[in-house]
């Protein structure tokens, strides 16, 4: 299993002195075998590095704040490794903080199996037990699971969305954690949500 992207980008960023990660529904799906279009990868540069080496007009820098740069005519985000803050808003961290280690980034995911880096030369990263989870069939929250859903509860319609499309179980904790907190849906914008609908019936990956 090689990607001709990966493998071209993880090039340019060690030539110019950092780090690029494949990283999230792309090394699952790898993983998995199964088919995917769009690649995630995470990186130790910032935007404002990224910039130098990148250049300005070949990627939308719309969300550098948060560290996310998109690839023009590339299918493909890149993400600062980051921790972050408290999810005030229920959808986005009211700070975040650029950080190197994968160790620190992983925490901040939604399920083990979206929390696993592939390096540059294919060795697989994984601090939370999601390749254990992957063989089992089990979809679980990083950490503790009504902190993931309260942050973001989206990650609810995501959550069944992904177990139906991989055929797997919601792990007991996180569905507990999921159940609990329904009543959250009702302050999410029907545009995202209806957007989360589209990929289940497209399958399309985040």
């Amino acid at each position: 299993m090689r990607y001709g992207l990966f493998d071209e980008l993880a090039k340019l960023y060690r030539e110019n002195g950092f780090r690029l990660y494949l990283v999230g529904g792309s090394v699952r799906d790898g993983l998995l075998g199964r088919p995917f279009t769009d690649f995630d990868f995470a990186t130790d540069a910032t935007p404002e590095e990224e910039k130098a080496f990148l250049g300005q007009d070949a990627a939308d820098y719309s969300f550098e704040k948060y560290g996310s740069l998109r690839l023009i005519g590339k299918n493909a985000e890149i993400t600062t490794l980051r921790e972050e803050g408290e999810y005030k808003d229920h959808r986005h961290p009211s700070r975040v903080r650029f950080v190197k280690d994968p160790l620190l980034d992983y925490k901040r995911r939604d399920f083990t199996v979206n929390a696993m880096y592939l390096d540059e030369n294919y060795r697989l990263i994984d601090y939370s037990g999601g390749m254990a989870d992957l063989r089992g069939k089990l979809l679980r929250f990083v950490g503790d699971p009504d902190k993931r859903v309260r942050e973001d509860p989206l990650r609810i319609l995501r959550a069944y969305r992904l177990a139906k499309t991989l055929g797997f179980e919601i792990e007991k904790t996180s569905l507990r954690a999921i159940r609990d907190n329904l009543p959250l849906l009702g302050g999410l914008n029907p545009a995202k949500i209806r957007e989360e609908e589209r990929k289940g019936y497209s399958h399309e990956e985040e």
